[in-house]
């Protein structure tokens, strides 16, 4: 019988070491995934900020948006292998929010938080579906602007469809405040590994997240702005996308300096995507 015991016990021992073998395995993977969609992240907001950048030095450029951003990577040298690296990382990122989602990595997340994850797993995964296709030699399909018109035209004809859009707006609206709010509080700082940044990085590292997180919140607001006042209006060539939200800055009293300041703050978000793939705890 002691025989026995031992031999269960030691059974036991080795479906639990295997089985932490297998969790361990299992978050080293998601970790990896999430430091190449961060990345991928960074290619993109960099190279749309690059874009407005010209628009507000008045360049005509391409659109100022994730198309533009693409089409300018298709246009260099081994274009197709980073469009497919893209890829890849789009479809790391949607892996790594969806094991969010689920929680499957790190402590167990508030409600809230693994349906925000949730969310972002499935833009992920458009985002990686739609690269996919324009790596493959497919179309992108309309232009942002076309696209968020379209989307509010139909519905519009809904039911109760101007609600609707005003909603949207409204839910738009308060994510660019929030994640303006949010880096001004220098919130990301929570997410990062504070041991490993002392001194000068840390300082370079905070003044990315404050300055990119603001710009990129103020984008989202503005988009909010014209969805909402698209459904005020009833008019749904008054909603834009990104490019079309990013040239209205150019048409403010302060001109295409207010442009180029959004700009650079976009660009220096996607260096801080890319501080983020090095520094956050995933």
């Amino acid at each position: 019988m002691a025989l026995s015991w031992v031999h269960s016990r030691g059974r036991t021992g080795s479906r639990t070491g295997k089985s932490a073998a297998r969790r361990s395995a299992e978050n080293e993977s998601l970790t990896a995934a999430g430091r190449a969609g961060f990345v991928a992240r960074g290619v993109v907001y960099v190279l749309i900020g690059a874009l407005a950048l010209q628009i507000a030095f008045g360049g005509s450029g391409e659109q100022a948006d994730r198309q533009g951003a693409l089409a300018q990577v298709a246009e260099q040298p081994f274009g197709g292998a980073m469009l497919w690296a893209l890829v890849v990382g789009f479809g790391c990122m949607a892996l790594w929010r969806g094991a969010g989602a689920l929680g499957r990595r790190g402590p167990r997340h508030k409600r809230a938080s693994r349906a925000l994850d949730g969310g972002r797993a499935v833009f992920y995964a458009f985002v990686c579906w739609a690269t996919a296709v324009y790596a493959a030699g497919g179309s992108q399909g309309s232009s942002g602007d076309a696209q968020s018109q379209g989307w509010t035209a139909t519905t519009l004809e809904l039911p109760y469809g101007r609600h609707l859009v005003g909603a949207a707006g409204c839910v738009l609206i308060g994510v660019g405040v929030v994640l303006a709010v949010r880096a001004l509080m220098r919130r990301f700082l929570r997410r990062l590994d504070l041991r490993a940044l002392k001194g000068r990085t840390r300082k370079i590292v905070t003044t990315l997240g404050v300055t990119g997180g603001v710009a990129r919140g103020a984008v989202f607001a503005a988009a909010g702005v014209f969805i909402l006042t698209a459904a005020l209006q009833a008019d749904p060539d008054e909603a834009k996308g990104v490019d079309a939200t990013l040239r209205s800055f150019a048409q403010t009293p302060a001109g295409p300096w207010l442009l180029a300041a959004v700009a650079a703050g976009l660009v220096l978000f996607g260096v801080f995507s890319f501080a983020s793939a090095r520094w956050r705890k995933l």
